[in-house]
């Protein structure tokens, strides 16, 4: 079986490094990857090779997560909720993101219950509670109280190794976020606004790469590619920009920007 017909593994490990780079760069990147990589199945099915990632992000009400983010935590996460279909909503994913150290931890299980978020707020059926993943989201869930606070959405292309047990190489552009206190997988209630600007991103640059592999390993031609572009890894978080520009946190926030909170 190829690598890119491989699933994403409930739970894993993996570092994620990441770039800011100009938009004119993703072509000559994209040359260099496809000797390597090929396209994830979402971007094959895709003539120009993006495809929509939306994302619903909870936090408390005191914005525990966003703080831990901003105050360095060492042991902190968040949780999101994902699609890739805006109209039916479904699939959708259910995730949680544990960053300790330089390592990520992802715990991610789809979803594909309409109901999937009734069961969260109130109980879950039996079928779900036996799933590892659902069951830790859902006591997230209740011990931070934890709700929808903001929903993001951006284009992706994505990359998956062919020559490993697992790599990826994503490109993300055209970023934007709106409140959302709902869980519902749409914008259709706010005016979305972009945060793909020089106040989070450096100037002449508006795009995101990001290289994601386990730990164990880091891909000699991930090595290659970083030599080869000059890239100097950035710090950026989707969840800190997007709530700041949603929920007119950037005064605040732009205040600390010295200190690499995004």
């Amino acid at each position: 079986m190829s690598s890119k017909q491989r699933e994403i593994p409930n739970k894993l490990e993996r570092y994620e490094l990441k770039y800011l780079i100009p938009e004119s760069w993703i072509e000559p990147i994209s040359d260099y990857l496809s000797i390597y990589c090929s396209l994830d199945k979402y971007s094959e099915k895709n003539s120009d090779n993006f495809y929509m990632v939306y994302s619903l992000y909870l936090d408390s009400p005191s914005l525990t997560f966003l703080k831990q983010r901003i105050n360095h935590v060492e042991n902190r996460f968040n949780m999101r909720v994902r699609t890739y279909d805006n109209v039916k909503c479904l699939p959708c994913f259910l995730e949680i993101k544990q960053k300790k150290s330089a390592i990520m931890k992802k715990f991610r299980t789809m979803i594909d219950d309409p109901n999937w978020a009734e069961y969260l707020v109130n109980n879950l059926p039996e079928e779900l509670a036996s799933n590892e993943v659902v069951s830790l989201y859902y006591r997230l869930i209740h011990s931070y109280n934890a709700s929808p606070k903001v929903f993001t959405q951006y284009r992706r292309k994505a990359y998956i190794s062919d020559i490993d047990d697992y790599a990826r190489a994503t490109f993300d552009i055209d970023l934007q976020s709106c409140p959302q206190s709902e869980f519902i997988l749409s914008s259709s209630y706010y005016r979305m606004s972009n945060y793909d600007n020089e106040l989070w991103f450096t100037p002449g640059t508006n795009v995101i790469l990001e290289l994601k592999c386990y730990t164990r390993h880091v891909p000699f031609w991930m090595i290659d590619l970083i030599r080869k572009f000059n890239l100097e890894r950035k710090r950026f978080s989707k969840y800190v920009s997007s709530i700041a520009e949603a929920h007119s946190l950037v005064p605040i926030l732009f205040n600390d920007r010295s200190s690499g909170i995004i």
